[in-house]
């Protein structure tokens, strides 16, 4: 699971970090409510850990912005500020859980690992972008009628393009997230999965297209006839 930490307090954020990567998510922290949300639309993350008090952007905004843009990753609210109107504020902005400081790491564990189910227990079973159908269950593609089947890596891949919707991703942010951090890949196996992936869509029939954008990375795009 890719947890984003939004925290300005860096040692804080660092310490996050640490805490969630030896609970074995792959984590990553940004310093300001500007970069916590250009990172939490990119689709890579399946939870946040939010502080209220940011430079740039608050809290509240920033989780206001994402279910405003309908995303609906579940945010856990992480703040000195614990009276019951901030927490109120907090779950109304669009928050999933609202914890205070200072916090014990099983807590701050156990709150991750509740909202994430909860939001297990309504997610889609499929994703769709332009003429594209991806099946998270069975990882098949399809376009009409024609259906492929995708392996482990092509999966989550097309999972991660398909979920940024026009968004670019950066060939180094897919290495990491399909391979890990700490995978010998290089960024040609990225490459050559895209290639694996281009000659899907054409199988299928597909309209879309995996474009590349030198020196930043990959989007989906549709090309109409």
């Amino acid at each position: 699971m890719n947890v984003l930490v939004v925290e300005d307090e860096r040692n804080l954020a660092d310490a996050i970090v640490r805490i969630l990567s030896d609970a074995g998510y792959n984590a990553e922290a940004v310093y300001d409510g500007t970069s916590g949300l250009t990172s939490a639309k990119s689709g890579l993350y399946d939870a946040i850990v939010l502080d209220v008090m940011l430079p740039g952007i608050n809290g509240y905004d920033v989780v206001h912005e994402l279910r405003h843009a309908n995303i609906s990753t579940p945010v856990l609210m992480l703040t000195a500020l614990n009276s019951t109107e901030d927490k109120v504020e907090g779950l109304d902005s669009g928050a999933d859980d609202y914890m205070t400081k200072p916090f014990e790491a099983q807590e701050l564990l156990a709150r991750l690992r509740a909202i994430t189910r909860r939001k297990g227990e309504v997610m889609i079973d499929e994703i769709k972008f332009a003429d594209l159908t991806l099946d998270l269950t069975t990882h098949d593609l399809s376009c009409g009628e024609k259906k492929i089947h995708l392996s482990g890596k092509e999966f989550e891949l097309m999972r991660m393009l398909m979920s940024a919707s026009s968004r670019v991703i950066s060939k180094q942010d897919l290495l990491t997230r399909v391979w890990g951090a700490d995978a010998e890949a290089s960024e040609n196996s990225v490459e050559a999965y895209i290639s694996f992936l281009r000659k899907k869509l054409a199988h299928v029939g597909s309209k879309v297209q995996i474009t590349t954008l030198r020196m930043l990375g990959y989007r989906l795009e549709l090309f109409e006839d």
